[in-house]
């Protein structure tokens, strides 16, 4: 639902307001797993979501999804303008983890790869005596039915447990988080009697995720365990204030006035973490014994992880333009910025537009440019659950790239990404009704940042993590972090045809857009590996194109759409990853005005229910479709619309 009105803000002024309100259920394009498969043919009928597959692939479950948004606007005087605009929004997001084989999930139902149960001994735990719980091999079927004595055993001793008590058939965590966003930009602009026009201006705003993880445990708790966990918050908020100004100035010999900008930012960035319910992060009494650590699939915050990072930055600007010729406009532009951080920056834009004819402009710009690292890179903590390229389940760090840790092995404070850019194309008007634009580009980038391969974890590395007060260190397999580690090239072109043209009662038009893009890494230092490097140049298909046609006659109007993207790459499990052949979809809507208040919608995204080729070993963690298709993987999607005016 979304409805817009347009009000006077007194008699010099005006008042804009939107919200939209939207709940998207989530959705299955999942396979049953072929562990949870073998464990119901062995006998075991408890596995979780039964007779549903145990562990979900597809779109989360977004609710309570609304935004508001205002637009105000106030003369104060013949020369004054003051301006606000902001918005505000909340949803819910939820969605699935992997599935915990009962049999060998780590730290919670083994130690071994599924050899022997992990067995939880109560006593020994609590006041530290000696260990009376026996050693219980997990059946050959698995299956954990009630023919297996020895958990039968297990389960009837008061001072012994196992998580396969509570989760019989394993379990799958559910993880999400309540999402809030908003932001609120103000200023006053106007016009100096000398013809400068400036702007002064502030802008906040915030993103703050509160994470919750469901149907999961604290495993070094024991049998105490709660099923739901608030692990933590991150929060992330940034201050604007600008100052731009614009002045035309004569010049002898150009064709128009040299069109002057300039300005001042100063920007500052504040990223938070916040630490999560105890229970999320604690150190539990069975963690001696081989319970892992924190809420599992996603871990708690600790105090220790918790903190406030900020970064200030100023900038300053000067933006110049003018037509030099008649048929020639030329603009340069430059900006320098100092960091609190990792320093100072310069950047600048040279630009051209020569119109060599009435129908024909040629166009390019030559620019450099960087992009800085955020706070949130430069210092995020954190453990998930990850899966290898045989499904089997394993704990991953996400460490700062200044954790001791991470310094070892080759991480240090991130620095700004920085590019060269390169573009020229063309404006053809080939006809009153036939447009062409073209344009061929090169982004060269350098120190990207991105996360590095995983690095196999020591005990030594463990027992530092432990120090610092990350919980589930005793767990990890792998960690990675942040880095500026390699460099890029991209080349490609655009290509944008428009034709209008009369048919029938009414008037159609014809768009066409192609794009063709290569993209290549030129260096890296090492700590990204071939598998990051094949998706870095390949996961993007090399070409795509859509071609759109839009008729409108009268209170009708009727539009379908056609999308192609060519092969692509994806990093399937096992063997190296593979490419996803070509494929197209097919959109489509119909539009009725029925009155001067209404319009009826129907429409089609995906009308013929097109899907990716499916993952070549799909049945190992339930994914029937790669998760990154260009073009989605939830197949058709059907809609019906009302729109009233008043």
């Amino acid at each position: 639902v979304a409805a817009n009105i347009g009000l006077p803000f007194s008699s010099n002024g005006f008042a804009n307001f939107s919200a939209e309100l939207q709940d998207q259920r989530a959705t299955s394009r999942s396979v049953q797993r072929a562990d949870a498969a073998g464990l119901l043919a062995g006998g075991n009928s408890a596995i979780w979501n039964n007779p549903d597959p145990a562990q979900i692939w597809g779109s989360p479950d977004v609710s309570g999804d609304y935004k508001l948004f205002a637009n105000i606007g106030l003369s104060l005087d013949e020369s004054k303008d003051f301006y606000l605009f902001g918005n505000y929004s909340e949803r819910n997001v939820l969605g699935g983890f992997f599935f915990r084989n009962p049999t060998n999930r780590g730290g919670v139902f083994s130690t071994d790869g599924g050899v022997t149960r992990l067995v939880g001994d109560v006593a020994e735990a609590l006041t530290g005596a000696a260990r009376t719980c026996p050693v219980v091999p997990v059946p050959a079927s698995g299956a954990g039915s009630a023919s297996d004595t020895a958990l039968a055993a297990i389960k009837a001793d008061p001072n012994c447990f196992v998580f396969n008590q509570l989760f019989p058939g394993g379990f799958t965590p559910s993880f999400g988080g309540d999402v809030l966003d908003w932001s609120l930009a103000s200023g006053v602009t106007g016009t100096t009697d000398s013809g400068i026009t400036w702007d002064l201006s502030v802008n906040v705003g915030e993103n703050r995720a509160d994470f919750f993880i469901q149907n999961t445990i604290n495993a070094s708790l024991g049998p105490e365990t709660p099923t739901q966990f608030h692990p933590g918050s991150y929060v992330q908020l940034e201050k604007n204030f600008n100052a731009d100004f614009t002045k035309p100035v004569a010049i002898d010999g150009f064709a128009s006035d040299l069109n002057v900008a300039y300005g001042f930012e100063f920007r500052e960035e504040q990223f938070e973490v916040v630490s999560g319910n105890e229970e999320s992060w604690k150190i539990g009494p069975y963690f001696k014994q081989g319970f892992g650590i924190g809420s599992n699939g996603f871990g708690g915050f600790s105090p220790q992880m918790a903190g406030v990072w900020d970064r200030s930055n100023f900038a300053v600007y000067v933006d110049l333009e003018a037509d030099v010729r008649d048929n020639l406009l030329l603009g340069f532009a430059t900006r320098y910025e100092d960091f609190d951080t990792f320093g100072s920056t310069s950047n600048s834009k040279l630009s051209f537009l020569y119109r060599a004819s009435d129908a024909l402009a040629l166009r390019g710009t030559v620019s450099t440019g960087f992009r800085a690292p955020t706070p949130g890179q430069a210092n995020i903590s954190n453990i998930s659950t990850v899966a290898d390229e045989g499904g089997d389940l394993y704990q991953k760090g996400t460490l700062a790239p200044t954790n001791p840790v991470s310094v070892y092995y080759g991480g240090k404070e991130l620095g700004p990404e920085e590019s060269n850019n390169t573009s020229f194309g063309f404006v053809w008007d080939a006809t009153d009704d036939l447009n062409i634009t073209v344009d061929f580009y090169k982004i060269e980038l350098e120190d990207r940042i991105t996360q590095g391969d995983d690095i196999a974890i020591t005990a030594a590395d463990i027992a530092t993590l432990t120090a610092l007060g990350i919980p589930g260190a005793g767990d990890l397999t792998n960690f990675r972090f942040y880095v500026n580690d390699y460099d890029t090239t991209t080349k490609g072109f655009d290509i944008v045809a428009s034709y209008d043209m009369e048919m029938g009662n009414g008037n159609t038009s014809y768009t066409f857009v192609y794009s063709d893009v290569d993209t290549t890494v030129d260096h890296t230092s090492g700590l990204i590996g071939q598998g990051r490097i094949d998706q870095l140049e390949r996961v993007l298909p090399g070409s795509r194109w859509n071609l759109t046609a839009a008729h409108l006659a009268g209170d009708w109007r009727v539009l379908g759409r056609v999308n192609w993207v060519d092969d692509w790459f994806t990093a399937e499990w096992g063997g190296g990853g593979g490419l996803i052949a070509s494929e197209y979809t097919v959109d489509l809507e119909v539009s009725k005005d029925i009155s001067d208040k209404y319009t009826l919608s129907f429409g089609a995204q995906n009308a013929f229910d097109s899907y990716p080729d499916k993952e070549k070993r799909a049945l190992i963690l339930g994914w029937a479709y790669p998760e990154n298709a260009p073009l989605g993987f939830n197949g058709a999607y059907y809609y019906f619309k009302v729109g009233m005016n008043f």
